[in-house]
């Protein structure tokens, strides 16, 4: 996540869009969002039942209604006009295990409104590895397939074996195995259907919602007390071992937490450093070609496509843009870590969003890549790029 700016643009493309009326008793996307930023909306529903989650999207869709679907509002960036449709959160909760056979492993499936890092509690409680080093992320179970969150090593498609979806082009559910989600970095078929256009339907593309609705997402975990080698060289010299050996899980699960403690990317109502949506820029994926232009010093991680992956918190540190930038506020870079870009208190998704436009120009300028926002912009927008940038 990456922000910030002292001499911030003017405002976004959201600040012009038409004000939504406030409804006394229905909370704002400010009330429902990790960043603490976006306006008022159309109309309000918790979904207590996969039923009624399907049923609410099915009739906006059939009245032509928008339709924002959220679980813990931690990767959404939403405009200060509000939102002029239906936002449906999905509040349902728990895990179910279906099969915990010895030798096919254990399997879970958990509602999409879920907690995720409860799924990661009960998973390192009952001795299943596979998702230790994700422990701490916010949001819901149901945004993990969409996104491929990964942190320290781990990618959650490592243990998706399949996502039963709404899909709203076909009108129908339909259960997605782990070779149709298509996972790649930070995304997947179904981040990919939020944009996916059709000239045979005329209400693709689908954003701020993914024409496949999570409804519940099936994980098939190995039973055992150590965890998965510990792949990211931070979290094992804080665990002391070397990077490939095991750790206890529980004791993987601490030293993660800890970590994203520090880093200010564990949600605490009292910390703004933690006011964010966790990090706003993902890490870039260059061509080779590309990447021989980096600086000498620049991370490089190869792909296993050929491309290469770099650090965006590099980068915009070294195009000048470092921790705390931005403040005393209204946004800043979060004093701990400079991919988190935060609301200090009283900001607007308009100073988010050109806080984001200037540390991406800037990034852009110093070393020639593009960075890509991580949330889900909703009646939002970074600046335009300058014609200069680059």
């Amino acid at each position: 996540m990456e922000p910030d700016t002292c001499a911030l643009p003017g405002p976004a493309p959201e600040a012009r869009s038409a004000a939504v009326p406030t409804h006394p008793g229905t909370p704002t996307l400010a009330d429902l969002t990790t960043l603490r930023v976006g306006g008022p909306v159309g109309r309000y529903v918790e979904a207590t039942t996969e039923a009624e989650l399907v049923e609410t999207v099915r009739s906006a869709d059939a009245a032509g209604e928008p339709v924002l679907v959220l679980g813990g509002g931690s990767n959404v960036l939403a405009a200060d006009a509000g939102f002029a449709g239906v936002v449906v959160r999905d509040v349902r909760g728990g895990v179910q295990v279906p099969d915990a056979s010895a030798c096919a492993g254990v399997t879970l499936t958990v509602p999409a409104g879920t907690v995720w890092d409860d799924v990661v509690a009960y998973a390192v409680e009952h001795e299943l590895v596979g998702v230790e080093a994700l422990s701490g992320i916010p949001g819901s179970t149901g945004a993990t397939p969409v996104q491929n969150v990964g942190a320290y090593g781990q990618e959650v498609a490592e243990t998706i074996a399949q996502v039963r979806v709404w899909d709203r082009g076909a009108g129908r559910v339909r259960t997605l195995a782990w070779v149709n989600l298509a996972f790649g970095y930070r995304t997947s078929l179904l981040k990919r259907s939020m944009r996916e256009t059709s000239t045979a339907d005329p209400r693709a593309p689908w954003a701020p919602t993914p024409r496949y609705v999570v409804l519940d997402v099936t994980f098939q975990l190995r039973p055992g007390s150590l965890s998965a080698p510990v792949a990211y060289p931070e979290l094992a010299r804080t665990l002391g071992v070397a990077v490939g050996e095991r750790a206890p899980l529980a004791e993987v699960r601490a030293a993660v937490l800890a970590l994203r403690a520090r880093k200010g990317m564990v949600l605490d109502a009292d910390d703004h450093d933690t006011w964010s949506a966790g990090s706003f820029f993902t890490n870039p994926v260059l061509t080779a070609a590309a990447a021989e232009h980096l600086p000498a010093d620049a991370p490089r991680w190869a792909l296993p496509d050929g491309g290469v992956k770099t650090s965006a918190a590099w980068l915009i540190e070294h195009a000048g843009f470092g921790r705390g930038h931005g403040a005393p506020g209204p946004a800043a870079l979060s004093s701990r870590h400079t991919l988190a870009l935060t609301n200090r208190g009283g900001a607007r998704a308009a100073d988010l969003l050109a806080l984001a436009g200037q540390v991406r120009d800037g990034v852009l300028d110093r070393f020639g890549v593009a960075l890509e926002p991580e949330p889900v912009l909703v009646g939002a927008a970074l600046p335009a790029v300058p014609a200069t940038a680059g």
